[in-house]
């Protein structure tokens, strides 16, 4: 189905989000790397690593900036600019103190450009697509994220190795970069949410939207679904593939290439679902589907084969979920505050990944991993199961008196 008149296609999402991938896997999977390899601490690495994330902490504080000034394609070149000109540099210094400093800025205010991108594209999404195709937008949305980090960490390392010099690397993959604000080509530009408001009143207006989606209850039920243990894909992959005697050949293959393309179908396969069926229905069993994996992973053989099945099919429930994400917030937010309402969202969804995280790796280090995958699918089962009691009793139609 194409979407109407005056709005975008849900692929030109995939294409838009792309350099906010790229940024944080030049800098997690290449940078670390090139920096590994000239003898650079892990501890500094480390550092650097963790600068590329400090700015999505707390992008929820400045998401109304995108929402009460310009518009969005503005800010998406504005963000773009700093993203190019920050991947490309990451290269061009060496791992002297001074050099370093001068990447870890680089790092830095790249990631914080990102920050300023991805708010523009989730702004064009939720004004700029149909009802009936917010599943699709949101599946492309995150496949592009995902793509966006295997060409910054993919891509980039192998440049890094082929190529006779590191800034190469870097300076090409920052042109692709550049090459994505095409995607805006003959776009156009939705109508700025508070277009004939003050800056005051546009701030009052934004506070006042995302207070009224946190009293609806599509609102509500997204918030709750932001919060529970479903489709967090928190299991370390990595860590545990000696359980099963893969080698470093095939953990590199299935966590990296390999899985991000399968991820990347997960979102595609999930967005086209989501548009099919209730979207926040879908996530749920987006869940329940990864609990299944899961324990499917913990009761079957341990040898290469099935780490290589269980560990893809992991990653495909991982993209479903992704995208079933996207999509039921971008049903929820409507429209008006789109940036600071989507990011709002986002910042709460990374907590059950934090502590899902924990819990994995304490139930493993108690339990091996057959516990650790029966511990996570036994939550993810209570979640799905009380978020759906919750649903039934907060969507019930309302009776007139």
């Amino acid at each position: 189905m194409n979407p109407p008149a005056g709005r975008i296609h849900p692929w030109v999402f995939m294409i838009l989000i792309i350099p906010f991938g790229v940024v944080q896997g030049y800098a997690t999977v290449t940078l670390s790397y090139q920096l590994k390899q000239a003898g650079v601490s892990v501890e500094r690495i480390a550092s650097l690593v963790a600068l590329s994330i400090l700015p999505h902490t707390f992008k929820f504080f400045w998401a109304p900036i995108v929402d009460v000034t310009l518009n969005q394609k503005k800010w998406y070149f504005i963000a773009l600019a700093p993203c190019v000109v920050g991947v490309a540099s990451m290269g061009l210094f060496p791992p002297t103190a001074p050099g370093l400093t001068a990447i870890s800025v680089a790092v830095f205010l790249s990631s914080l450009a990102s920050s300023f991108l991805g708010m523009a594209v989730e702004s064009l999404m939720a004004h700029g697509t149909p009802e009936e195709l917010k599943g699709r937008a949101g599946g492309w949305f995150q496949a592009g994220a995902l793509g966006g980090t295997g060409v910054g960490g993919g891509l980039g390392l192998i440049l890094a190795e082929k190529l006779p010099s590191p800034w190469m690397a870097s300076v090409v993959v920052g042109i692709l970069c550049l090459l994505c604000g095409v995607g805006l080509w003959g776009a156009p530009t939705p109508r700025h949410a508070f277009a004939s408001a003050s800056l005051a009143q546009s701030l009052r207006a934004t506070v006042n939207d995302i207070w009224q989606l946190a009293r609806s209850r599509n609102g509500i039920a997204a918030l709750v679904l932001c919060f529970i243990p479903l489709g967090a894909s928190a299991a370390p992959m990595s860590a545990i593939a000696g359980e099963w005697q893969a080698s470093a050949e095939i953990v590199a293959l299935v966590t990296g290439t390999l899985g991000g393309i399968v991820s990347a179908a997960g979102c595609l396969l999930g967005g086209w679902l989501c548009d099919r069926m209730n979207r926040q229905t879908a996530y749920v069993w987006f869940g329940v589907v990864q609990a299944v994996a899961a324990v499917a992973m913990a009761l079957c053989p341990r040898n290469p084969t099935m780490y290589i099945l269980w560990a893809l099919v992991y990653a495909l429930t991982s993209g479903l979920a992704y995208a079933a994400f996207s999509a039921f917030v971008l049903e929820a937010i409507g429209q008006g505050a789109a940036a600071s309402k989507y990011n709002a969202l986002a910042s709460m969804s990374n907590l059950p990944i934090y502590y899902m995280t924990n819990i994995d790796g304490w139930a493993h280090d108690r339990w091996s991993s057959s516990g650790m995958f029966f511990t996570e699918a036994a939550l993810a089962a209570l979640a799905a199961i009380a978020f759906t009691v919750f649903a039934r009793i907060l969507l019930r139609p309302r009776r007139s008196c």
